[in-house]
């Protein structure tokens, strides 16, 4: 009798909890599919559609920017920092840049505004050279004609690339960051004015400042933060329309005080220049991801491509009703729950060896997207199962295009 119970449980517990049948899905192309890039949907050249969904924060990775230092000094060893220190102030400056960017601050202007405070998601990574062991990524380097910085006058090189070329190091994959100090001769001028500045020219930055006078690590990560904007394309807002509505005018203050227009209009934007430099609007932070995720700019190749590897701890769960209208790199594996729709419109990257799997009662709905692993690797394909007469679903929507497939 007991064994007869064990049996009729059995059986009633199948019939109310079938078993999950898992099936590849497979799709053909009709016709002879349009190049990607002309076959993209237009959402995903809206750059504001690269915020964060501060609602699903997973759904944007955090980016890591691949940088190396250089020191740059005089001869004598007398103009620059020693390298003990040099190191130190390095790690210092790093440390003080990612808090501002872990911590994003409220936009000063317009007075009483209620622009939305969103995470950067995106960090500093030093990269040393990955074949020599001793190598930690800061450089210090001893030249009489090529330490020096000059922002203005007729000797002015704050542009020329003539340091970065010399002693640049992984020029192509890695931000390269000069820390010069200004020249000594313009250091005693009364009329030069030296202070923190810096410049971006495309795969290094330069930043002066830090050593001459005495400017400590906290002091200059504004400035530091402010470069590294200007290479994932950011511009300045008090020079004409920087292609963001949410960076108000101002009348350029550094900080506050007590006369007017001061006393209110004092801006703390990341790409103006005052005394905070610690704030990040939507647009700007959705321009950067923007140019981060676009695969043939010459600023993406700067990322630590994370998006590679498998991890199994950003696998991704879609659990509501979701529509990605923005190009995305993963990092795990994705999965459409039941009561979950995705609506894909443009290219994501899935890792090697993940997949993505439709449970049963999940949608995906694929918009002429494009899927494939951006390292040029193997991905599994889409899964689809099914749980008695519940499925998941698979949706197409023109010609999406999937690539790198490989189910293994």
């Amino acid at each position: 009798m007991k064994n007869t119970w064990i049996l009729f449980l059995a059986v009633l517990l199948f019939h109310c909890n079938p078993p999950i049948r898992s099936t590849l899905w497979n799709y053909a192309v009709e016709g002879t599919p349009r190049p990607y890039d002309q076959a993209e949907n237009p959402c995903c050249r809206d750059k504001l559609n690269y915020a964060p969904d501060t609602n699903h924060l997973d759904h944007t990775p955090i980016k890591y920017v691949r940088l190396n230092f250089h020191i740059m000094n005089s001869t004598d060893s007398s103009r620059n920092f020693r390298e003990e220190e040099g190191v130190k102030f390095v790690h210092e400056l790093l440390k003080y840049a990612h808090k501002s960017l872990e911590n994003n601050e409220k936009m000063f202007l317009p007075p009483g505004n209620d622009t939305p405070v969103l995470p950067t998601r995106y960090r500093y990574v030093l990269t040393p050279r990955p074949d020599d062991p001793n190598d930690d990524g800061i450089y210090f380097h001893y030249d009489d004609e090529l330490y020096f910085y000059v922002v203005r006058g007729k000797h002015r090189n704050n542009f020329r690339r003539e340091v970065v070329r010399k002693y640049g190091v992984q020029l192509d994959t890695v931000l390269n960051v000069f820390i010069m100090p200004h020249h000594p001769d313009s250091v005693d001028s009364p009329t030069y004015g030296a202070y923190g500045a810096g410049i971006a020219l495309g795969n290094a930055v330069k930043i002066t400042g830090c050593y001459e006078i005495g400017t400590p690590p906290w002091g200059i990560r504004g400035t530091f933060n402010h470069e590294i904007g200007h290479i994932f394309g950011l511009r300045h807002t008090w020079s004409g329309d920087d292609g963001c509505a949410d960076t108000p005018n101002h009348p350029g203050c550094w900080s506050r005080s007590a006369e007017p227009p001061c006393d209110s209009l004092a801006s703390n934007n990341l790409m103006d220049h005052n005394a905070w430099q610690n704030a990040w609007t939507p647009c700007q932070i959705a321009t950067i991801h923007y140019n981060m995720a676009r695969e043939r700019t010459r600023v993406r190749k700067l990322l630590l491509p994370r998006w590679c590897e498998l991890h199994e701890d950003r696998h991704i769960v879609i659990r509501d009703s979701v529509h990605w209208k923005s190009m995305k790199d993963l990092e795990g594996r994705l999965t459409i729950a039941q009561g979950g729709i995705l609506r894909i419109s443009c290219r994501v990257s899935l890792p090697r060896g993940a997949r993505i799997t439709v449970q049963p009662g999940g949608k995906l709905i694929l918009d002429n997207c494009r899927l494939h692993n951006a390292c040029g690797d193997a991905w599994q394909g889409i899964f689809v199962e099914k749980r008695g007469k519940l499925e998941g679903q698979v949706v197409v929507v023109g010609n999406p295009r999937l690539e790198n497939l490989n189910p293994g």
